[in-house]
């Protein structure tokens, strides 16, 4: 029985090719864009290397300053992190460290671009990196500013081709370092751990971090012992913040901010408020709202097609039914057809998403970005397709299934 079903399934898909293609097309599609935006959140905020400590790390990425007349809202100063920051109980590891700058070099006649991050040697202890030779440099080192530098893998392409990097010199914003080390390359999306080169902070051109306090370029990453900590981490640095003390109050007296994910601190500047309050479940429901109302519009889409063609296939239903076909076998055929179509579509979808992701990937405007499928979302986009397509399909089939011969066969001159 099955067998005879699939063979007038296709049938039916080659016949009909406009309903074929729409159909295809509409489960395809969906699932196409559902893929990318679930590979493109999961590489964003779910845990990935070098961020391996995820689970039991917090971060803070920028504070809001206000004052009577003034509001700053960016990345703090060194001073701020070192003193309200680095100090917090019932932490492992504090490291601090600059955002992504970018830097020039000019070497053997070429202009190359960089990113560079200036860290202290514990940022290497927090982080998870793999070293493709050598190591990171230590707390030591940024004590002492030694000029020494860690840098990925497309940056020691650039300079020295398939050479070894460890002990070489390399130029970097009109600076010379050592090399120490040389990391797997870390996409631009993961914000924290990501540059091209990292040196010791204390190399700055200057000392003028060392008295700023708010506005500045820092941000710190916080290690806890154990994640039952977090908590009482986040409680205690907001409960710092109402005491900082302000170098002028008649220009900043208020600082706003916490200790956050990315997702957390995503959702603080993306969610208006006045107190700038992460808001992670708001966000993650608007998010899945999205997703939802987009893979609905396609789906009533479907369902209207579904209808449409069993509709227009009343005169076959007649027939079938004239030469003693039952309403279950009516069903079960376009429960096949229904089943069958989806399952096509999800296949298309899959290999569709694998080749949107890596047209990305390769495509350079995302730096080192490697995106993976998340299979489980593909799977529940997959059974979302099946369960609509059955549902647009199995209810007119069986209503046209129950009519007698000759009332098919009379909707289906009436439709002609």
């Amino acid at each position: 029985m099955l067998k005879n079903y699939l063979k007038i399934a296709f049938k039916v898909f080659l016949r009909r090719k406009f309903f074929t293609f729409i159909s295809l097309f509409a489960i395809s599609f969906t699932l196409i864009i559902l893929m990318v935006a679930t590979a493109l959140f999961d590489n964003i905020f779910a845990p990935q290397p070098p961020e391996d400590k995820a689970d039991r790390s917090l971060y803070v990425f920028g504070m809001r300053f206000q004052g009577p007349e003034n509001q700053s809202t960016g990345p703090a100063g060194y001073v701020f992190l070192d003193r309200y920051v680095r100090t917090l109980p019932n932490v492992e590891k504090v490291s601090i460290y600059t955002t992504p700058n970018t830097v020039y070099s000019f070497w053997r006649g070429a202009k190359i671009k960089s990113f560079l991050k200036r860290t202290d040697g514990e940022f290497w202890q927090i982080m998870g990196f793999r070293f493709l030779e050598g190591g990171p440099f230590t707390a030591d080192d940024e004590k002492s500013a030694n000029f020494v530098a860690v840098i990925n893998e497309a940056t020691r392409h650039k300079f020295f081709g398939d050479e070894s990097a460890v002990g070489k010199m390399i130029e970097a914003d009109g600076q010379q370092f050592r090399v120490v080390g040389v990391v797997a390359n870390v996409p631009i999306y993961r914000m924290n751990p990501f540059a091209d080169i990292w040196v010791p902070i204390s190399t700055s051109k200057t000392n003028a971090y060392k008295s700023q306090l708010l506005r500045g370029e820092f941000q710190a990453a916080i290690l806890a012992k154990s994640t039952a900590d977090l908590p009482a981490i986040k409680s205690e640095f907001e409960s710092r913040l109402p005491g900082v003390e302000f170098p002028d109050k008649r220009e900043f007296n208020t600082a706003i901010g916490g200790a956050d994910t990315f997702f957390e601190y995503t959702s603080r500047m993306l969610i208006p408020s006045q107190q700038m309050e992460s808001q992670p479940r708001k966000l993650l429901v608007i998010i899945i709202s999205l997703m939802v109302l987009f893979m609905v519009l396609p789906t009533v889409n479907l369902i209207n097609i579904n209808v449409s063609r069993i509709l227009e296939r009343a005169g076959e239903i007649g027939v079938r039914k004239a030469f003693g076909a039952s309403s279950w076998t009516l069903v079960g055929q376009f429960v096949t057809e229904n089943v069958l179509l989806t399952l096509i579509g999800g296949v298309l979808g899959f290999f569709g998403s694998q080749f949107v992701l890596k047209l990305i990937a390769d495509s350079g405007l995302i730096p080192y970005a490697e995106f993976h499928l998340n299979y489980r979302f593909f799977v529940y986009g997959l059974l979302t397709a099946l369960f609509f397509g059955l549902f647009s399909g199995v209810y007119p089939a069986w209503k046209m299934s129950r009519l007698h011969p000759v009332q098919a066969l009379k909707g289906a001159g009436g439709s002609r």
